[in-house]
C-alpha cells in the first residue's frame, strides 16, 4: 500500500464546530434578508403609464407599413432597418432603408420614419429623410441617442457611372421642432 505523499488535512474531516459555524451563518444571512426587502408591489399603475411601459411598445413593422417607393413589377425590399424614440414621446419610431429589388446595377436607397399610435397595428410614414430620386446608396445606418446617422454615397455629375459612386457624405437627422433636421457633420468629405 502507497502512503500519500500529502499528509491528512485537518480541514477535511468536520467536527461538532463546524457545523455550529455553518449554522450561525445560514441564521445571520436568514435574519438579514428578512430585514432587507423591497416595497410592496401593486398591479396599478400610474395614469398614463409608466415611461418604462411606453418603451416597451411595440417599434412599427415595416412589413405592413405602405413605403412611398414605386417599384414597378419588382418587389420593394427593406435592407436594413432600426428602432428607437426619436421624438421623445416614450413610443420607439422604426427607421428603414429600402429599395427596389433590381436584377442588375445598385439600385438607389430610400430613407423612411415609421411611426404608429398606441393602440394600433398600422405603422405610417412620417418622413423621407433620404429621396431614392437623389440616386444615394446608404451605408454605416444607424440610430442611436435620438438620432439617425448614416454615410450617403452619390454621384458629383449624371455622367458618373451608378457603379461608381464619387461622392461620400456623412449625415445626421434629429427631430427639432416638430421636423427631421438634417447636418453634415464637421468634417465631411468626398471621394
Amino acid at each position: 500500500m502507497q502512503h500519500p505523499a500529502v499528509p491528512e488535512l485537518a480541514h477535511t474531516t468536520p467536527r461538532p464546530i463546524h457545523w455550529v459555524a455553518t449554522a450561525t451563518a445560514v441564521s445571520g444571512v436568514i435574519a438579514l434578508s428578512s430585514m432587507l426587502h423591497p416595497g410592496s408591489a401593486t398591479a396599478a399603475q400610474p395614469p398614463g403609464g409608466t415611461k418604462a411601459a411606453q418603451a416597451t411598445a411595440a417599434a412599427p413593422d415595416p412589413a405592413k407599413a405602405d413605403i412611398p417607393l414605386d417599384c414597378g413589377p419588382v418587389k420593394l425590399v427593406v435592407v436594413k432597418k432600426a428602432t428607437g424614440d426619436l421624438d421623445g414621446d416614450g413610443r420607439p419610431e422604426t427607421v428603414v432603408v429600402a429599395h427596389c429589388d433590381a436584377s442588375m446595377g445598385t439600385p438607389p436607397d430610400g430613407v423612411y420614419v415609421l411611426t404608429q399610435a398606441a393602440g394600433t397595428t398600422e405603422p405610417r410614414v412620417v418622413a423621407t429623410l433620404v429621396d431614392p430620386k437623389d440616386r444615394s446608396t446608404v451605408t454605416d445606418f444607424a440610430v442611436r441617442d435620438a438620432a439617425v446617422t448614416a454615410t450617403l454615397l452619390g454621384y458629383s455629375s449624371p455622367d458618373v457611372p451608378s457603379c461608381c459612386p464619387d461622392v461620400k457624405t456623412p449625415a445626421h437627422w434629429q427631430w427639432k421642432g416638430g421636423a427631421f433636421v438634417r447636418s453634415t457633420p464637421s468634417g465631411a468629405r468626398s471621394v
